[in-house]
């Protein structure tokens, strides 16, 4: 099974393909979408639906696992992200119609058993669960990368995608 994960950000959004096997967990590609700043929200959203439509195309995910937004203290920025991430929502329901959605805190319980492990934390088990030589850069692809991990280790579809 091939699950994208992905970290959602209008100005860096992190993504991470990983093909779960029987017994392990495989990274494939994993890195960050970037749209410049002193382009129009509009124009950074339909960049954003370019690359994305364009991962999607190349790696044909069976499920797309999205980090949920938490944010508390810039609600502009907040809305911002929050239409970046209904992009990539539409763009995976179009592409493999398997969305799945993952608290931080969901994801943080899923790597290290403890809802809130910090960030190096995460980044230390994302590296070890993958077998990278070491932490992926930037942040927001490790983070990605952890949704991924998540969802391969919260759901088990090794029924439909391993017989």
């Amino acid at each position: 099974m091939i699950i994208l994960g992905i970290d959602p950000g209008y100005a860096t959004l992190g993504f991470g393909v990983i093909k779960k096997e029987t017994n392990s967990l495989v990274p494939i590609e994993y890195g960050i979408v970037t749209t410049p700043k002193d382009e129009s929200l509009p124009v950074r959203l339909a960049m954003i639906d370019e690359k994305i439509t364009r991962l999607l195309e190349k790696h044909k995910p069976n499920a797309v696992a999205l980090e949920e937004l938490f944010f508390a203290a810039n609600v502009k920025t907040g809305i911002q992200v929050a239409q970046a991430r209904g992009v990539v929502t539409v763009c995976a329901i179009k592409a493999c119609g398997n969305l799945f959605e993952y608290t931080p805190l969901q994801v943080k319980q899923a790597l290290t058993g403890n809802g809130r492990a910090d960030k190096h934390q995460i980044q230390f088990m994302t590296k070890a669960i993958l077998g990278l030589n070491e932490i992926p850069r930037p942040d927001d692809a490790a983070d990605a990368l952890a949704v991924a991990i998540c969802h391969a280790n919260t759901n088990d579809y090794s029924k439909r995608y391993f017989n």
